[in-house]
């Protein structure tokens, strides 16, 4: 899917191949791609590395989360401003979940391998009631205005919070009780 970027005066669309020319090499001669790398905060190696680094997930786990209550609130504070293009808010959280689930069916996610199976174009919107800003997942790990809210810093910070949120639905559901100590049994 295109990154599409929308401001009070336009919208910016940047083709598929040409993002995923500047993740294999870091090359770019896309405007739109070139104005989110230097508005995210972070180097163009670090972009790049930070969209292919893999994590890797419980399918299982991740979809508990995902459909649970928490889940679909951290769904939609993540798509609080990057919406679908053509229904804007209408299925975000869906969409979002089902790229999401794509990307993981091989146990490993990756912000490229999100971005790479979003259903529909999605868009940063900066009209109406969005503001055009995104709050990265993981706040204490970024640095400075840029960092904590940028597309491509919420895209790099995406996977590991669900890996996170996907341990701990499956931690939260472990009964961890102590047993009843076995009264006839010697120590060895």
């Amino acid at each position: 899917m295109p990154v599409r970027l929308s401001t009070g005066s336009g919208v910016w669309s940047s083709d598929r191949e040409d993002f995923e020319t500047f993740l294999r090499d870091g090359r770019t001669s896309d405007r739109g791609i070139a104005s989110l790398v230097r508005k995210s905060g972070w180097t163009a190696d670090e972009v790049r590395a930070g969209f292919l680094r893999l994590y890797s997930v419980d399918v299982a786990g991740l979809a508990r989360f995902l459909n649970s209550e928490p889940g679909v609130i951290f769904l939609k504070n993540q798509t609080r401003s990057y919406i679908p293009y053509a229904s804007l808010s209408e299925h975000r959280v869906e969409a979002l979940r089902s790229a999401i689930l794509a990307d993981a069916a091989d146990g490993e996610i990756s912000a490229a391998g999100i971005l790479a199976t979003l259903p529909t174009d999605f868009r940063l919107a900066r009209l109406g009631g969005y503001d055009g800003v995104q709050n990265v997942c993981a706040e204490l790990r970024c640095e400075g205005s840029e960092q904590c809210t940028s597309l491509l810093s919420w895209y790099m910070f995406l996977p590991a919070c669900l890996e996170a949120n996907a341990m701990a639905t499956a931690v939260d559901e472990i009964d961890f009780s102590p047993l009843e100590p076995n009264r006839n049994r010697r120590p060895r």
